[in-house]
């Protein structure tokens, strides 16, 4: 494995919440979420105890793709302000603790930017990857004068960055070595545009379908060395910078270079296995394509927390101690916990799970509050992918409470990024903020709790007890974890309290000691272990 620097102390603190930006707050009333709407609500992350924030694309594009083809990587869209309102931003969410990344796109860009139209235009020019004669399967004509067609990364506005292909085929005589000059040059362009940002004060970039730099790359190793030099360069430049990777196989893009890769519903030997056989419950944004889970987190108990386990264990031994694994609630692109037949009772558990797992947690902006995805909405900026999987459900604006809007924006409804979730008993956050028993009040504690207790974060050793129902496990040594999502009681005899009751630190429906832990329907316990201290 490469020697690297250690990944700064920070991360390993780390609680990490992702902003869809169009969708948090909209400060000038256009209908479209903002940067200093998100300036506006900072203070709600402080107070939930979030210190790391994630922004999607915020980059000047057409938005074919919500802003994932980037026409300029050094300027902000309008949509969202300027460059000076970013810097604010910045600025005072660092006056709160909290730390700002953002998504940098690094395998592609808009058919819009300045590079592709000038390519287009000259058969010289190999920042993309051209083929000169005809057009090839999957390829798309080229727009201007220059003959051939290019290779798109995703859609077709999309055209991908030529990283180089891995392997030379004479029948495709289109394809460069990673060392060609287009290859170099764009990864000396990566350099170029992170080494802006940070230079402003961002404290690293979450990397867009990171695996997909060099075509043609069975086992990503050609790729996985484009980010072991980037994360030479950062290391030297920026060492308390961080890279997490969009990549879903963290066994493989965590040696390569990144600091923390996310489980994610794609990626990996098993395309995803490990996160949807949490939550996946075949709802909301599902790809026909996936090999069908019976997910853990389900009132019906089919499934188990083996499969999420064992791929754990499997990555974490692989990563050693140059990284970390991160967990996330949900995504942009995929579905919220809180999506079809599961209700906001069961959700409270899977926090518990996902803020006590050895993992970095990823909070996806609303699930908090227990945000629901919203099903049946039109295509909104590329958010269909196929029949069942409509990413704008889980997209929809941030319900900050009862008044207009779920006070997201001041617009006509009808000018709103996506319409708020219509059902009058939509969860908000000044609602939850009223209410100490509610999820947003859960979720607060354990983070809480998490920042207090070391032995509860990604370091702290983790030892399974029963991956069934329920889920038990202890942490460091000293702090036993029960999580049962079904909803029906589950009992398992251990002596691991030793015939004691353990202390609760936060539980609900979860009773420890005797020889056994019993859980009723969709309760949750984290327990020390240890004795009370005395009173005085």
């Amino acid at each position: 494995m490469t020697s690297f620097r250690p990944a700064p102390a920070w991360l390993s603190e780390a609680v990490f919440y992702q902003i869809y930006p169009q969708s948090f707050a909209d400060s000038d009333g256009d209908g479209i979420g903002d940067f200093n709407g998100i300036t506006a609500r900072l203070d709600h992350l402080a107070w939930l105890g979030v210190d790391t924030v994630w922004i999607n694309p915020c980059f000047a594009s057409p938005f074919r793709d919500a802003g994932y083809d980037v026409a300029d990587y050094l300027s902000v869209a309008p949509r969202y302000g300027t460059n000076d309102d970013l810097a604010e931003l910045v600025a005072q969410a660092r006056r709160r603790g909290i730390r700002v990344l953002l998504d940098l796109v690094a395998g592609h860009t808009s058919d819009q930017h300045p590079w592709f139209t000038a390519a287009a235009d000259d058969p010289d020019d190999h920042r993309y990857i051209w083929a000169s004669g005809g057009r090839p399967e999957g390829f798309v004509r080229s727009p201007g004068s220059r003959p051939g067609a290019y290779l798109p990364n995703f859609f077709d506005s999309q055209p991908a960055l030529n990283f180089g292909y891995a392997r030379m085929d004479p029948a495709e005589p289109w394809r460069q070595p990673v060392d060609a000059e287009g290859p170099r040059a764009n990864r000396a362009a990566l350099r170029d545009i992170m080494d802006h940002w940070l230079r402003l004060g961002l404290a690293g970039f979450r990397v867009d379908m990171a695996h997909s730099l060099v075509k043609d790359d069975p086992d990503r190793g050609a790729t996985a060395a484009v980010w072991t030099e980037l994360r030479g360069w950062l290391d030297a430049t920026h060492p308390d910078a961080v890279l997490l990777s969009e990549w879903g196989d963290p066994a493989v893009s965590v040696p390569a270079g990144f600091h923390a890769d996310f489980f994610l519903q794609f990626g990996g030997p098993t395309n995803g296995g490990p996160l949807r056989s949490l939550w996946n419950n075949g709802e909301g944004t599902d790809d026909t394509r996936w090999d069908p889970v019976d997910c853990f987190f389900d009132p019906g108990g089919k499934g188990s927390a083996r499969t999420f386990v064992e791929a754990w264990r499997a990555a974490r031994a692989a990563i050693g101690e140059a990284g970390h694994i991160a967990l996330p609630t949900s995504n942009h692109d995929f579905s919220r916990l809180n999506c079809g037949p599961r209700t906001s009772e069961q959700l409270p558990a899977a926090s518990a799970f996902q803020l006590t797992w050895p993992t970095l947690p990823a909070i996806y902006y609303g699930d908090e509050i227990g945000m629901r995805y919203i099903p049946g909405l039109p295509d909104t900026e590329g958010s269909v992918l196929g029949p069942r999987y409509n990413r704008a459900g889980s997209r929809t604006p941030m319900q900050w409470d009862d008044s207009a809007n779920a006070g997201f924006s001041g617009a006509p409804a009808d000018r709103l990024y996506l319409p708020v979730d219509p059902d009058p008993r939509r969860p908000d956050v000044a609602a939850q903020r009223a209410d100490a028993t509610s999820l947003l009040h859960l979720v607060r504690r354990l983070i809480a709790l998490r920042k207090a207790t070391p032995e509860l974060g990604p370091d702290g050793s983790v030892e399974v007890l029963h991956d069934g129902y329920p889920f038990v496990y202890v942490r460091g040594g000293r702090h036993l974890v029960v999580i049962n999502p079904r909803s029906t009681p589950a009992v398992f005899a251990t002596d691991v309290a030793g015939g004691a009751s353990p202390r609760a630190l936060e539980a609900h429906g979860v009773e420890a000691g005797r020889g056994a832990v019993t859980a009723r329907a969709f309760g949750y316990g984290v327990f020390d272990l240890r004795p009370a201290p005395p009173s005085d």
